[in-house]
């Protein structure tokens, strides 16, 4: 359903990295979703996860790169982002920001619908926030989001991605602001959607104990570049990159008596990488070949992993 094909996005650097220096924000970023699936874009802050989800949109203009989403590059022209962004909604990290404080949640969840075009839509929104279990959803529908806790506007950011029918949902980070036992419900909520309306979603992240949960794949992400992919089972019960083991082994346990069992690996504060490998000079299994960039290679299992240690 959704194809992304070397999909780039540089920004000019400032005064920090000199006015010489490019931010590779997303540096040939590839990857197929199919229809009902559950794709983990994981990685630390900085890594380029939710520029990849801004260029998908149109949101910012892609440098090169194809994103062909239900048989059409959306990036070519012709109405084509606009058919996209018909079938394709996003949830938000912050459920406070991302909705008008000013609106009824009625309005909020309707205003997709009126922006598309799309008639009698009072019946839609109601469902709506019914699947998103907003009940009376009558009277939930009348009310200003000031009234509702963070859990339940997210419900509402949720339904409002929900109203369109779309066939793919971006949620970016969306219960990083939310309590622990509102995730879990939010998590839940989510995942029934996706199997009950065979609706994809490309779930942005950087916890990894809420993406082996809610993910089919998992693809981790260092410096605007994939360097790891995969069945999500497989790469985070046995990782190979460098960057993914560190990752993984810093994830405490559920357990309290065995949080902090089996080894820390450390990630190397060796400064931004001179060539070659975006992950060189942080690496602690980095040789001489690292001064050349290595490719995304193909390994058993339906993995993919960037690194010539492997």
């Amino acid at each position: 359903m959704l194809e992304v094909e070397g999909l780039r996005r540089h920004f000019a650097g400032g005064r920090v990295l000199g006015r010489g220096q490019a931010v590779r924000a997303c540096d040939g970023v590839s990857f197929r979703l199919g229809r009902g699936q559950a794709l983990v874009l994981a990685g630390e802050s900085g890594s380029g996860k939710s520029t990849v989800a801004r260029l998908l949109l149109g949101l910012i203009r892609a440098d090169s790169g194809r994103v062909v989403f239900e048989g059409a590059d959306a990036l070519s022209g012709g109405g084509a982002m606009a058919a996209l962004r018909r079938r394709c909604q996003m949830v938000q990290q912050d459920p406070y920001d991302s909705i008008n404080p000013q609106m009824k949640v009625f309005d909020i969840v309707a205003e997709p619908l009126r922006l598309h075009g799309t008639g009698g839509y009072r019946r839609r929104v109601l469902e709506a926030l019914s699947e998103v279990r907003l009940e009376p959803a009558g009277e939930v529908a009348e009310k200003h989001p000031h009234s509702l806790s963070g859990g339940q506007r997210q419900r509402v950011v949720l339904a409002r991605a929900l109203a369109p029918e779309p066939s793919l949902i971006i949620a970016d980070e969306p219960v990083s602001m939310l309590d622990v036992s509102v995730r879990a419900e939010i998590l839940g909520l989510m995942d029934q959607l996706r199997r009950g309306r065979n609706i994809a979603f490309l779930y942005i992240t950087h916890d990894l104990a809420t993406a082996r949960f809610f993910g089919d794949r998992i693809a981790l992400m260092y410096k605007g570049r994939i360097v790891e992919s995969g069945p999500i089972g497989q790469v985070l019960s046995s990782p190979e990159h460098p960057y993914t083991k560190a990752l993984v082994s810093a994830v405490p346990r559920p357990d309290p008596a065995r949080r902090l069992e089996g080894p820390r690996i450390p990630i190397l504060d060796g400064g931004p990488s001179p060539g070659g490998c975006a992950f060189r000079g942080r690496c602690p299994e980095e040789t001489g070949a690292c001064s050349a960039e290595p490719r995304l290679e193909g390994r058993p299992g339906g993995r993919r992993v960037a690194c010539f240690a492997v």
